[in-house]
């Protein structure tokens, strides 16, 4: 048991959790994570509207707020994994090859036989 404990924890790409409070109030944890959520739901409001701009300078504006808010977004998820509060899997090479393969062979199912990287 202990053996697999140790190798479920070296797969594991994390940072030391920063603890906070757990009492029934907010605490720094769940004020990040909430704004995180709510510039995921902007980003993806705004990808949306510019997908459907037809007036260029409509687009320009709603493009600069999109890179705007991806980048917060990017930075609070940076500062949640930095704080511990976010962990990433680290898979296999076999599985990672595997899913490769299963998706290289999609690429003939695409209208347009060109060459995608």
């Amino acid at each position: 048991m202990q053996n697999s404990n140790q190798n479920q924890n070296m797969q594991q790409i994390k940072n030391p959790n920063t603890q906070v409070p757990k009492t029934p109030q907010m605490n720094e944890r769940d004020f990040v994570n909430d704004i995180l959520s709510q510039e995921k739901y902007m980003a993806h409001a705004y990808s949306v509207a510019l997908n459907e701009a037809s007036h260029q300078h409509l687009y320009g504006d709603l493009l600069e707020i999109f890179n705007e808010t991806q980048n917060m977004q990017h930075d609070l998820f940076n500062l949640m994994f930095e704080k511990g509060w976010y962990k990433l899997e680290a898979e296999q090479t076999q599985k990672i090859q595997q899913s490769y393969q299963q998706h290289q062979g999609y690429t003939n199912q695409f209208p347009y036989q060109g060459n995608i990287q």
